[in-house]
């Protein structure tokens, strides 16, 4: 969130909302790094938005992640940000999917980890 751009800078509610939105960002981009180089500890704890996202960024899941970019050329800094973000997010590798725990059906741990994900 570029504060000159959004107009942010002159409301102080406005303000607050971009600088948790840069720190949410931040601490997204820290925890897909960690994810990418196969870090021994992954930063989910850093945010409220890596927190919630935890149970859908590791393990066996699927995640679909949507850049939105602008073709303007004012916009092009923006977009030249977005595509690294994305860049460094599709660089992510899901880990193997773990084999059923003892005594749980392949299908319903399946299904314990699909609910796992939802809000």
């Amino acid at each position: 969130e570029r504060l000159k751009i959004s107009g942010s800078s002159d409301n102080p509610a406005l303000l607050r909302e971009a600088q948790n939105i840069n720190t949410s960002l931040s601490a997204l981009a820290s925890t897909i790094r960690a994810l990418v180089h196969k870090d021994p500890h992954v930063p989910f704890r850093d945010s409220k938005l890596t927190f919630l996202l935890s149970p859908c960024l590791g393990g066996d899941s699927k995640t679909l992640a949507i850049f939105n970019i602008a073709p303007e050329v004012h916009h092009h800094r923006e977009t030249i940000c977005t595509l690294r973000f994305a860049q460094q997010v599709s660089k992510c590798i899901p880990a193997s999917p773990q084999p059923p725990t003892a005594g749980i059906s392949s299908s319903a741990s399946k299904k314990a980890r699909r609910a796992s994900c939802l809000p």
